[in-house]
């Protein structure tokens, strides 16, 4: 192990591959809150953030176990339940007045059409003003969830479930 008087130990969170507090001061010092956009084996969780002196402080959360309550049927944690989440959490955050963010996806890899960024596409269809780029958001097909359609036959519905679900949120919108 090294020592000595010019030896540095990162911080804990660095070591654990949890923070990079180099992107992380850039999106701290922006005066838009942060839209942060987690996933996990199970769910995709998207929250409105501001950090503060005492910690960050969540504004408007939405979780993709949500979308029960308006009739999804599919993987909480596809692509289109991540578009799907991206519409709710839009609303929520629209109801509350909020109109911007600036986009978090933490230590997650920024592949095009991630499903870190079909949930920046339901942001932004529900009418968040995010900062992107069109080229990194997945096409249509895939956040209605045709590709799923086309591997699995039973799996055809869920094109229809996701369509009548976007309009449920859109309805909330208005």
């Amino acid at each position: 192990m090294a020592t000595g008087s010019r030896y540095f130990v990162p911080y804990r969170r660095r070591r654990e591959g949890k923070t990079d507090y180099y992107k992380r001061t850039k999106l701290v010092v922006a005066d838009a809150p942060r839209m942060v956009v987690r996933k996990t084996n199970r769910h995709i969780i998207v929250q409105l953030v501001t950090a503060e002196m005492d910690g960050d402080r969540t504004l408007v959360a939405a979780n993709s176990s949500e979308l029960a309550q308006y009739g999804y049927m599919g993987s909480m944690s596809s692509t289109p339940a991540a578009y799907l989440t991206g519409l709710l959490f839009a609303a929520k955050a629209r109801k509350a007045q909020y109109t911007g963010a600036v986009l978090d996806i933490g230590l997650n890899r920024a592949t095009p059409g991630a499903r870190v960024f079909a949930v920046l596409k339901g942001a932004v269809e529900a009418g968040l003003d995010v900062p992107h780029s069109e080229k990194i958001l997945p096409d249509n097909g895939r956040v209605r969830g045709a590709h799923i359609a086309a591997y699995n036959k039973t799996a055809a519905e869920l094109v229809k479930n996701v369509e009548q679900v976007a309009d449920a949120i859109k309805k909330e919108l208005v």
